[in-house]
């Protein structure tokens, strides 16, 4: 149906709505994080409620006061921005109220654990370093590898000498446990 046959506040309510949010956690779970990861959980909940947040909330009140001067463009993208923002609180909330921060052990790492880093040596001689990291701190491409993740989930108890196997939509590979820190 064409959006001129639908009333402008059915529309604007169709858009407000969004789908549940999808918590990556798995269930019965809690939502690990090392130290740095905990700090920027922090860090972004008090910017999004203490400053992006309430600059939004002034900016959409601006532009309501001055309906006559705001374009509907202008006000359409302030309140998008703000569910977007409004969104995110809501996730990082929920993530925040099912932390647990894991601290590295004092002694170090004499296995493969939560928070360890890890280099491993693959069939060919590649060498790859990882290291097990909470959910939203995963960073594949910088070597930080979530624990729900398949290679965490592979490496997870290992010692330096074992050899772990971990099937990847593009094969199985074979990992040598080279050290861990």
């Amino acid at each position: 149906m064409s959006r001129a046959f639908v009333g402008d506040d059915q529309y604007d309510a169709a858009d407000d709505e969004a789908p549940e949010l999808k918590i990556p956690v798995p269930p019965g779970s809690r939502n690990y994080l090392t130290p740095d990861g905990a700090a920027a959980l922090a860090d972004e909940l008090r910017e999004l409620e203490t400053e992006r947040r309430p600059r939004l909330l002034a900016e959409l009140n601006r532009l309501g006061a001055s309906v006559s001067e705001a374009s509907p463009d202008e006000l359409s993208r302030a309140r998008r921005e703000l569910g977007r923002v409004n969104r995110r609180l809501e996730y990082l909330g929920r993530m925040a109220s099912m932390a647990e921060t894991i601290a590295p052990p004092d002694g170090g790492y004499d296995r493969v654990r939560f928070g360890a880093g890890v280099t491993v040596e693959e069939e060919g001689g590649a060498v790859s370093a990882y290291r097990i990291v909470g959910i939203d701190e995963a960073d594949p491409e910088r070597g930080l590898v979530g624990w729900t993740s398949p290679i965490a989930r592979a490496l997870m108890g290992k010692r330096p000498g074992d050899e772990a196997t971990v099937a990847l939509p593009e094969g199985t590979r074979r990992l040598m446990i080279v050290s861990i820190g």
